[in-house]
């Protein structure tokens, strides 16, 4: 199925981090960078309130949706890296939500991306990352229930099956089914491999980028989503 559809079924309805973000945004000014921008959960979310926001994705399809959802509002999204992208203007603070950086094949690819950031950061500007430090301690209470949307007469679904440790990547699995109008099933397993990244791991890395550490700021949990820090650098003078 597209990868836009379970981009917005898993990801697009998360709101946790979005205060954390306008707050940011607020006192830096424009215009953002958006980091892994997806469908445009953040960048639209920050435009709306009357920011302008660059936003890079890896993958083409969701920079179209990300383009197309924007209309009249200041969003550009273009097909970019985040460990190798290179843009014409600079900008006050750059976002990357949703342990982004973890996302990115460990210690070089996070390296690659703070060169980026930092060579794309005025003076004094920030750059603010999600990350997930740990497992989720067990929950007691019944299990989670899918995220559902039904697209032209079929069910889609995802369901989170655990979060485990493999060999120094934090592994999440979620259950994907489709159901078509006729009743057929179909269904994959899912997996999403997270670098392992402390706070300190990472400002340690900012560091060789010429960024400092300035402070960090906790995501609470959801019921459907474990709390996170957000881990904020600065460009130094």
């Amino acid at each position: 199925m597209s990868a836009v559809l379970w981009h917005d079924l898993e990801c697009g309805g998360y709101a946790a981090d979005l205060p954390l973000w306008e707050r940011l945004a607020a006192e830096a000014g424009g215009p953002i960078l958006d980091l892994g921008c997806g469908t445009g959960r953040v960048a639209l979310h920050l435009a709306r309130r009357g920011h302008r926001v660059v936003g890079i994705d890896v993958d083409a399809g969701l920079v179209a949706a990300t383009n197309e959802r924007a209309g009249g509002l200041p969003v550009e999204a273009v097909t970019a890296d985040a460990r190798e992208f290179e843009l014409a203007e600079r900008f006050p603070l750059v976002l990357g939500p949703m342990q982004l950086v973890q996302l990115l094949g460990g210690t070089d690819g996070i390296a690659r991306c703070l060169d980026r950031v930092a060579a794309h950061l005025g003076e004094g500007g920030r750059a603010a990352f999600a990350i997930v430090e740990a497992l989720p301690a067990p929950v007691d209470g019944p299990p989670p229930l899918p995220d559902a949307r039904e697209v032209e007469g079929w069910v889609h679904s995802s369901l989170p099956l655990e979060t485990a440790s493999d060999g120094g990547q934090l592994v999440v699995r979620r259950l994907r089914q489709s159901v078509s109008p006729g009743g057929e099933l179909s269904e994959e397993v899912d997996e999403v491999a997270l670098s392992a990244l402390s706070a300190s791991e990472l400002e340690g890395a900012a560091m060789a980028a010429g960024l400092a550490a300035a402070a960090r700021e906790e995501i609470p949990a959801t019921e459907d989503h474990v709390g996170s820090t957000a881990v904020v650098l600065e460009r130094r003078p």
